[in-house]
C-alpha cells in the first residue's frame, strides 16, 4: 500500500531546537492554496514532487526534542526524505558571528532558525514570476486562483482541509493567455512563466550546482532577473547570500534597520557586504525581528489586467 492510500509517518530528531514554523513560513505566500499554518504551529503542505502530488503535514514535538510529520500520496515518501532539510538542517550559520548592534541582537532572539531547502525549483520560480512588479494582494490573488483552476486537490486529508497542490510545469505551459488575463496576470509573467514552464526539468537540476552557477542557470530564462533567482535560491536552495535586490520594500527595511536611513539597492549592498556569504540571512532576520521602516506615503493604487 502506498502513500497514495494511506499516511506515512516519520519521526526526526533534529540535533537543536528546531523551530518548524518559523522556517518553513517563507514558504507561504500570502493566503496560499498550498500551505496552512494551524494555531498549535502545525504546517500542512500541497507538495508537487518529482514522484507526484504530496500532503506534508509537520508538527514539532519541543518537550520531546522531534518532529513529527505524516505524508500523503505519490510524493509521500519523497516529502517526508525531504523532511530535515526543509526545515532547515542543511543550513550551516558557522561562522556567522554579526557585530552590528542590531544584527547581533535579531540573531540572538533567533539564534535557532535555519534557511529551508525545498529543493524544488519550480514551486519557487513560478510564485516568485507572478510577484514580479505588482502588490502581494495582486500576486497572492493570481497565486490562488492558479491552483484552483489548474492544481489539484491535495491527496489524504490535506483536501479536506482547503488544501491544494499548484499545477504541473506541463499543465503552466499550456495555459492560454485569456485564461492568464482571467487570473489577472499580465503577458510579461505570464510569458516568463511558460516559459519557465517549458524548461522546468533542466532548472531542477541546478539544485546539485553552486549557487553563482544556480544563479546563472536561472538568469537564462527570459523574464527571470536578479530578485526572482535571489526569491527563488534561498527557498528551493538554502542559499544564505541571496539578496533579493530590486525588491520594493526590502532595501528600504535593511537600510532603515542597520542606519536609521532608508536607502536603496545600492546602499543595501554596500551594508551587506561585510556579511558575505550570509548576506540573505541578515535580510531574513530583519523580517524575523519586524524591523520595518515607517510608512506614511499613499497606499499604491492596484491596476488590472482583465479585459476592458
Amino acid at each position: 500500500m502506498s502513500g497514495a492510500d494511506r499516511g506515512l509517518r516519520r519521526v526526526w530528531r533534529p540535533d537543536w531546537p528546531c523551530p518548524v514554523a518559523q522556517n518553513l513560513r517563507i514558504l507561504k505566500r500570502g493566503s496560499d492554496a498550498a500551505f496552512r499554518l494551524d494555531p498549535d504551529g502545525t504546517v500542512w503542505r500541497g507538495i508537487r514532487t518529482p514522484e507526484g502530488p504530496a500532503t506534508l503535514v509537520v508538527r514539532a514535538r519541543d518537550a520531546l526534542g522531534e518532529v513529527h510529520a505524516a505524508a500523503w500520496g505519490d510524493g509521500a515518501d519523497w516529502a517526508l526524505g525531504q523532511l530535515p532539510a526543509m526545515c532547515g538542517a542543511e543550513d550551516d550559520p558557522s561562522g556567522f558571528a554579526p557585530e552590528h548592534p542590531v544584527v547581533a541582537e535579531a540573531w540572538r532572539r533567533h539564534e535557532h532558525w535555519r534557511l529551508t531547502r525545498t529543493g524544488l525549483v519550480f514551486e519557487a520560480l513560478l510564485p516568485a514570476i507572478l510577484e514580479q512588479k505588482v502588490t502581494g494582494k495582486q500576486a497572492f490573488a493570481a497565486q490562488r486562483m492558479l491552483a484552483r483552476r489548474f492544481g489539484e486537490r491535495a491527496p489524504g486529508p490535506g483536501a479536506e482541509h482547503g488544501l491544494w497542490v499548484p499545477p504541473t510545469p506541463a499543465v503552466v505551459a499550456a495555459i492560454p493567455s485569456w485564461e492568464w488575463l482571467r487570473m489577472g496576470v499580465d503577458p510579461a509573467r505570464s510569458k516568463a512563466a511558460v516559459r519557465a514552464a517549458r524548461v522546468a526539468d533542466s532548472l531542477e537540476r541546478i539544485v546539485g550546482l553552486d549557487h553563482d552557477e544556480a544563479d546563472r542557470r536561472l538568469r537564462t530564462v527570459p523574464g527571470v532577473g536578479v530578485w526572482t533567482s535571489a526569491e527563488v535560491r534561498f527557498r528551493a536552495l538554502g542559499d544564505a547570500d541571496a539578496v533579493s535586490f530590486g525588491d520594493y520594500h526590502i532595501a528600504k527595511n535593511v537600510t532603515w534597520a542597520l542606519t536609521g536611513t532608508v536607502g536603496d539597492d545600492a546602499d543595501m549592498a554596500s551594508l551587506l557586504e561585510p556579511f558575505r556569504p550570509h548576506r540573505h540571512r541578515v535580510q531574513r532576520l530583519v523580517e524575523l525581528a519586524h524591523l520595518a521602516r515607517p510608512r506614511r506615503g499613499p497606499r499604491i493604487t492596484l491596476p488590472t489586467h482583465l479585459p476592458g
